[in-house]
């Protein structure tokens, strides 16, 4: 996949450019439907599917203290998009001077001239412009003078809902991990780097792995079946996310014990692929009774994975 960073970088010529727009904050079981037919459209026409997103959100530039913390990181997010068959991404810098753009002058400039878009795919809540005026039916009446077609998508629908970023953040917060995979299409992941800690592991028998998260968005304090990616291969494992209470500690932490491994890997960067909660984290009377606990977290893990044999797909990189 292509990622074009500057107005000026988008090619022209490029054969019936198919385009989705929209942050796409966890290249959910929604977007995906917008991803879809964006691809399928342009497989028939020959075309190019395309989409359009902006870095940083743009409510990290206009009211960061109303911004939610984001479910993917950029990176993440250009790998997502190009693993649903996207061609092309123009990833736009999010400025002042830009969200001062009326949504007639978007349209013109960019979809219309830069792009030559051909038909454009949004979602039913989809709004653009300047104070978000621009809204699905303005862009069907802006692409009728211009010559492209518009297709609003209705709203994706799972248990009981709409899927949703919002509705994911809360479920991933609260430690509802397995509900939130069946919005996203995949299990949360979480990527960083691992650092040092305090090797306390080590001395109870469960070496971990401390990781600083790239991601803003982290599942609630507790115990939790994960698989790490690391070096190109995936691991079994099991995360620890809070304060270590046992010990008194805290800082918040998240930290990995991988099965049948022992090789030293810090500043090595890692994806963890979070797919049942075990339990909530929680002070133990002794040093034994939390060793005997965490072997029996570790049982529970080892059964999940002789039930559970799939590993998630491999992040590429873009």
């Amino acid at each position: 996949m292509k990622i074009i960073r500057d107005i000026a970088d988008i090619p022209s010529g490029l054969p019936f450019p198919v385009l989705t727009l929209g942050n796409f904050d966890g290249v959910h079981r929604g977007h995906q439907a917008l991803l879809t037919r964006v691809c399928q459209r342009a497989e028939e026409m020959a075309g190019t599917p395309m989409v359009l997103t902006f870095d940083p959100h743009p409510l990290k530039v206009l009211a960061p203290e109303k911004c939610p913390v984001l479910i993917t990181t950029t990176s993440q997010k250009m790998r997502l998009l190009q693993r649903y068959g996207i061609a092309i991404t123009i990833c736009l810098p999010f400025t002042r001077e830009f969200a001062n753009w009326e949504a007639e002058r978007f349209v013109e400039e960019i979809l219309h001239r830069r792009i030559g878009v051909k038909e454009i795919y949004v979602g039913y809540d989809f709004a653009f412009g300047r104070g978000r005026q621009g809204t699905p039916a303005l862009l069907e009446s802006l692409g009728a003078t211009a010559g492209f077609a518009v297709k609003i998508l209705a709203p994706v629908q799972n248990g009981g809902g709409v899927v949703s970023s919002t509705r994911i953040r809360h479920l991933v917060q609260r430690g509802a991990v397995q509900e939130a995979s069946r919005l996203l299409g995949r299990p949360y992941m979480l990527e960083g780097e691992v650092i040092p800690g305090f090797r306390k592991g080590t001395e109870l028998g469960f070496p971990t792995a401390n990781i600083r998260p790239a991601n803003e968005l982290i599942p609630a304090n507790g115990v939790y079946v994960t698989e790490t990616f690391l070096q190109g291969h995936w691991y079994a494992s099991i995360t620890n996310i809070g304060v270590n209470p046992t010990f008194q500690r805290d800082q918040r932490r998240i930290e990995v014990h991988l099965f049948d491994f022992s090789r030293q890997i810090y500043g090595e960067q890692v994806e963890l692929a979070f797919l049942e909660k075990i339990r909530d984290e929680r002070r133990f009377p002794s040093v034994t009774a939390l060793v005997e606990q965490i072997a029996s977290d570790v049982r529970y893990a080892q059964a999940f994975f002789r039930r559970h044999t799939t590993f998630p797909q491999p992040q590429e990189n873009s």
